[in-house]
């Protein structure tokens, strides 16, 4: 599917908005049409996620990523409240200092600069992900470069090479991995298995204590795995509810749910960060923009999160548009379900009249994020131009106090949330 990011909606200027791929092995349908995305996305039970795709997901448990029907609504549940606020505030104050540590150490190096901006971007993203998901928090320089006692490998490495063999988990389960005969890397990757297991072994039996410990909610620092484990264990005691929905989470749907998360922020945001933080450097008129926004910004604030987040629009737009051409999400892969065919309806080019299109059970659904994201149609001429002031009604030379941001149309742009 890597074929999407470098051709972006150039086969669909060819093509047309959704196409159909015949092969012996089964048809795939393509979709760069914003209403037929939104369509597929928000008709869950049509247009299942295709399980054989999610399943290397799995290697460390279930997850609100690879679950479906009442178990998704589980997860969910339990999942949602632990991104709040007050998690939000955990992760800007480390952020920041992150951010602040890494900017010093390439200060450092004087003239020469850095070439290490991906690594210390990723490592900036881990450090942050740790302290949000487990309320361990690190500095820059050490911190989980560390091997930890009892351990052989660093969480940093160990969670790196799980993510980075996520395929490799569909094709060898792992626990075939440390067999003798096997090739060093496997085996390498079979120790980071086992390492990155028992850092989340250590790191929940922590948290339980700390939960019995604790005499107040208060005296805890909030983060994702503490989120868990109270929302599980409340649910399990909670008479208010189903014997199904009261099914609080496992050790291991916790600690899948806590994979799925690090997998689904760790590299994206690296590489997100390091992305705009190039684009940045070779165009200097959009740094002295943002850098505008945030002083403003921090001079009537004194950087509170509450009051400082929603001033930084230009900020946001800097990450929009580099996730817009830039972004870690080429596809979004769906099956029509087996019960039966589904319809999708969309204009035709012309907008005469509504074309509706049948599709037989089981046809692999690709949602072309790229093409979506570079659509002339939404985007203007320039559309593989980076220009963060597109997502502003007004120019970019105006005060940010007249500043007023574009909203795209629903599924014209598919982001993370902020």
């Amino acid at each position: 599917m890597g074929w999407a990011f470098e051709d972006k909606y150039r086969i669909h200027d060819e093509l047309g908005p959704i196409f159909t791929l015949v092969t012996p092995a089964g048809n795939e349908v393509t979709i760069a049409d914003p209403e037929a995305a939104h369509a597929v996305l928000a008709r869950r039970k049509d247009f299942i996620k295709p399980a054989a795709m999610y399943e290397q997901l799995n290697v460390f448990g279930r997850n609100l990523n690879t679950v479906e029907g009442e178990d998704w609504q589980r997860h969910r549940r339990l999942t949602a409240p632990s991104f709040n606020e007050k998690t939000s505030s955990l992760v800007w104050d480390e952020a920041g200092r992150q951010a602040r540590d890494m900017v010093a150490s390439w200060s450092q190096q004087g003239t020469n600069g850095t070439r290490e901006t991906t690594a210390d971007t990723a490592t900036l993203a881990l450090h942050v992900l740790t302290c949000a998901g487990f309320g361990a928090s690190y500095s820059f320089n050490e911190g989980v470069r560390r091997v930890a006692p009892g351990h052989e490998m660093t969480y940093r490495d160990s969670l790196s090479l799980c993510l980075g063999n996520i395929i490799t988990f569909a094709i060898i389960p792992k626990r075939y991995l440390s067999l003798s005969f096997m090739p060093g890397k496997l085996q390498r990757l079979g120790q980071a298995v086992r390492e990155f297991q028992q850092y989340m072994d250590e790191m929940l039996a922590r948290e339980r204590s700390s939960v019995i410990t604790s005499t107040t909610e208060q005296s805890r620092t909030p983060n994702l795995m503490s989120a868990l484990v109270r929302a599980s264990d409340e649910a399990s005691q909670s008479k208010d509810l189903g014997q199904d929905s009261k099914r609080g989470l496992t050790d291991e749907e916790i600690f899948g749910n806590i994979f799925a998360y690090n997998l689904a922020g760790h590299e994206t945001t690296a590489n997100t960060v390091a992305s705009a933080l190039v684009l940045l450097a070779a165009q200097p008129k959009y740094q002295d923009w943002v850098r505008e926004e945030i002083m403003e910004a921090q001079a009537a604030t004194k950087g509170d999160y509450e009051a400082m987040f929603p001033r930084l629009q230009r900020c946001l737009a800097v990450m929009y548009e580099t996730l817009r051409l830039y972004g870690s999400i080429v596809f979004i892969p769906r099956a029509a379900a087996s019960l039966g065919p589904q319809t999708l309806h969309t204009p035709p080019p012309n907008n005469s009249k509504e074309k509706e299109i049948l599709i037989p059970p089981s046809t692999a659904v690709n949602i072309n994020v790229q093409a979506l994201h570079t659509d002339p149609k939404t985007w203007g001429p320039d559309t593989l131009r980076w220009r963060p002031d597109r997502w502003f009604t007004t120019p970019a030379s105006y005060s940010s106090k007249k500043e007023q941001q574009h909203r795209p149309s629903a599924q014209t742009f598919i982001a993370p949330p902020q």
